[in-house]
């Protein structure tokens, strides 16, 4: 164990840093110029572990496990999230026969 936080100490802090605000960038590009429900659940769960990445890095910095408690409980939400939304997408593609957002303007009526 002590051989991983040294090699994860070795990379710099700003590679971290760099990597996840770009993991989460594309997340939110997904998330924003996509369509496709589905690939907007993944966008939001590249968000996601953008988030759990940081928050693991900065955790072996301070050498704190705080950080890394608090990524346990960002994948139990993703869990729930992936869950209630899937049942949310099968039940929208029952009704309208797609999964594409636009579509979703008929459920208004």
């Amino acid at each position: 164990m002590e051989s991983l936080t040294n090699a994860i100490q070795a990379v710099p802090l700003n590679h971290y840093i760099i990597l996840s605000a770009l993991i989460f960038s594309i997340g939110v590009m997904g998330v924003l110029l996509r369509r496709n429900a589905i690939v907007i659940f993944m966008s939001v769960e590249l968000m996601l572990n953008s988030v759990n990445l940081l928050l693991t890095a900065f955790s072996v910095y301070r050498g704190d496990a705080a950080g890394q408690v608090f990524v346990f409980f960002i994948m139990a939400l993703a869990a729930a999230e992936v869950a209630v939304g899937l049942a949310i997408i099968v039940m929208i593609y029952r009704n309208t026969n797609s999964i594409d957002i636009n579509v979703l303007n008929r459920l208004k009526w």
